[in-house]
């Protein structure tokens, strides 16, 4: 018997989404619903960075942080993940647990590593995300594919190793994260200039294509040092938590072959509708934002942002990724396919596109909150 369309649809979200919603949260640990609001409305989406000083390559200067391309030596752990790219835990010393992405094959490996440094370098709060090669004592030969064991360390090369962003996650249930559409719940307390650094958020999210923008994949923060009580905070932040599916186009199916792409990268313009500054970004099926539409003091605030990059700084950015070794076939033996684009053209690119924002003029707009950030 052939599915029904709302079966196939019910299969396919649960698919995505797995079993991260069935946790719950103690009740000393859950905001209410109007403790939520009330943070988002007040949150920062931004703060100010020395962007012409920042070192691409080195990253953030945090505790834990790993060198470019280092060899990092980890202990495996058995551990269940969300999501479909090829990761695992292991162990880089007693109870410090780190999670690697890995494969030339999988864009997360260099997506997340390109889009976190753009974002951190801007001043967008953002996870850790480091450039690496690992070697796992105790890994299976494929973790999370096959239980086969090698017998031996396996070197993952390239891989890349994420460091949460220190704080407290707000949240009324597990992975609840915030929708975009929620970005236009703007309270009296919130920073200076929020409305403009929130509409610069959602252009630097169409910039990158930033496709798997379900609300999962964006947390409400409470920094480390801001807590108030179990579940209050000074100054919360709304960042997003997972950017490796960017720099390609947007999709219904948030593929992996669509990501880290300069062909399918260069093809999209930053604008759908240049005369309403309507951003081009395609919905996908478990996404919570598509097309939104930018304010002028958000293109401006972004553009003012974009243009302190310099170009050996934008080479850095695509070099640290190491995109040349990102295969034009994910399906093809690696090692074999030709490069997807060297770093010279990837900059051409940035470039181009950057223009695109610094350039346009956007024109009044009228505020209605609306489910989806559609115009």
């Amino acid at each position: 018997m052939i599915p029904t369309r709302g079966v196939f649809l019910l299969g396919l979200t649960l698919a995505l989404y797995g079993c991260a919603h069935l946790k719950s949260l103690a009740p000393e640990e859950a905001l209410t619903p109007r403790e939520r609001q009330q943070a988002i409305g007040r949150a920062a989406v931004w703060s100010p960075t020395l962007i012409p000083s920042v070192d691409f390559k080195a990253g953030p200067e945090v505790s834990g942080a790993f060198a470019p391309n280092a060899w990092v030596n980890c202990e495996y752990k058995e551990k269940d993940l969300s999501g479909h790219s090829p990761k695992f835990v292991c162990e880089t010393s007693p109870g410090h647990e780190v999670k690697v992405k890995y494969g030339p094959r999988n864009a997360e490996v260099f997506g997340e590593v390109l889009a976190t440094r753009l974002f951190w370098a801007l001043g967008f709060p953002v996870d850790r995300v480091y450039p690496v090669r690992v070697r796992c004592q105790g890994c299976p030969r494929e973790p999370g594919e096959s239980p086969e064991m090698a017998g031996a360390a396996v070197e993952f090369n390239p891989a890349a190793i994420e460091r949460k962003l220190p704080g407290r996650a707000m949240e009324t249930k597990p992975d609840s994260g915030w929708a975009w559409s929620e970005l236009e719940q703007i309270g009296p307390d919130a920073p200076p200039g929020a409305r403009a650094q929130r509409d610069a958020l959602k252009l630097l999210a169409a910039f990158v294509q930033h496709t798997d923008n379900k609300a999962a994949n964006q947390r409400l923060l409470c920094p480390t040092g801001q807590e108030t009580g179990r579940t209050g905070c000074r100054r919360p932040v709304l960042m997003v938590s997972d950017l490796g599916l960017t720099f390609g186009h947007a999709g219904l199916l948030n593929k992996n072959a669509d990501s880290v792409s300069l062909a399918t990268w260069t093809e999209v313009p930053v604008w759908k509708d240049p005369a309403r500054c309507v951003a081009q970004l395609k919905g996908s099926f478990t996404g919570s934002f598509s097309s939104p539409r930018i304010g002028e003091a958000g293109r401006a605030f972004l553009a003012g942002l974009l243009v302190q990059l310099t170009d050996a700084q934008l080479r850095d950015l695509f070099e640290n990724a190491r995109v040349k070794r990102r295969s034009s076939d994910p399906s093809s033996d690696p090692e074999k396919d030709a490069p997807r684009g060297s770093v010279d053209e990837w900059v051409a690119a940035f470039k181009l596109k950057r223009a695109q924002i610094v350039d346009q003029r956007c024109p009044p707009q009228a505020r209605v909150a609306k489910s989806r950030n559609s115009p």
